[in-house]
Parts: structure tokens; C-alpha cells; sequence
């Protein structure tokens, strides 16, 4: 599972960041990621922008990743995250700093000052990959402090009787 998982997280640059607008209203937003061996997933974002002050306020974060490439009808894999984020400050900051230009070492170029590190650890997550898993196969695991996955539950979806 955890190999699938980091496969998965090195399929894509981009997720899909969903979070909780303090009305309640769901809200998301698309942003380039890298993560890190405890499965933390580190973006840089506007403090102001909209999903930036939802994390702010609230915390919930849910995130997909998968590759954009894919054709349908192939066998497809993505994973989804459900967990919480905030920005991250002081020692935090550093390593974030750190595993995001690990993965994107020319985003010091881009005179982003403005910008901050937001750090998103998973509770749980959701994982397919229909080519290691089988067709319609959905696997769900807990996600501990250390990035360790513990297998949760197996969803299995046929699209005939």
C-alpha cells in the first residue's frame, strides 16, 4: 500500500486541494505539491487567497492527485487524501521549504516572498490503481503521525449485475 502510494504521489505535480469555507460551503483549488516520507503534502500559496484563509479558519482538507493523462477506458489510479493542513511557520517552514524544492528547486526564481508553506497531513486516505489493484478496486487505509498506512477497508465497484 504505501508503495502505491508514493507511485501515486509522484504521478501528478498538481492536486486538487477541497476545503471548508467558514459558511460551510465546500471550495477548491488546484496547486502544484511535493510531500514528504511521512506522507505530509507541502504547497505554496497567497496567505490571502480563498483556500488559504479556509485553512485558516477551519483546517479540514481533503486532496486528489492523479495523472491528467490518462485515457478513458485504460486502467486508471489516483489517490485521495482526507486529513488537515495549516500554514506552516518557524522550524516548520524551513522543512517545508525543504521538500518543496526537492521537488521544484527553480520556484526560489519566481520572487514569491509573498507566498507561504501549508502543510497537509493525512488521517486516512483512498487509493486506487487499477493496474496493480484490479478494475474498480478503491483501498482505504489510516494514515499514523510517521506516514505509516494501516489497510482500513477494500471498496470493489462492477458496473454489472
Amino acid at each position: 500500500m504505501a508503495k502505491a502510494a508514493q507511485r501515486l504521489l509522484n504521478a501528478s505535480t498538481l492536486c486538487a486541494i477541497a476545503t471548508v469555507a467558514p459558511d460551510g460551503g465546500a471550495y477548491i483549488n488546484t496547486a502544484y505539491f511535493a510531500w514528504s516520507p511521512e506522507l505530509d503534502l507541502v504547497w505554496l500559496s497567497d496567505p490571502r487567497a480563498k483556500h488559504s484563509r479556509n485553512v485558516h479558519a477551519d483546517g479540514r482538507v481533503a486532496v486528489a492527485v492523479y495523472d491528467s493523462s490518462q485515457s478513458w477506458g485504460k486502467p486508471d489510479r489516483g489517490i485521495q487524501l482526507f486529513g488537515s493542513a495549516r500554514e506552516a511557520d518557524g522550524v516548520d517552514a524551513d522543512d517545508a521549504e525543504r521538500v518543496y524544492a526537492n521537488r521544484f528547486p527553480e520556484y526560489r526564481e519566481r520572487g514569491l516572498s509573498g507566498y507561504r508553506f501549508f502543510v497537509f497531513h493525512p488521517s486516512r486516505l483512498k487509493l486506487f490503481d487499477e493496474r496493480e489493484l484490479g478494475d474498480g478496486r478503491f483501498v482505504s487505509a489510516r494514515v499514523d503521525d510517521s506516514g505509516r498506512l494501516s489497510w482500513e477497508g477494500t471498496e470493489i465497484y462492477r458496473s454489472g449485475p
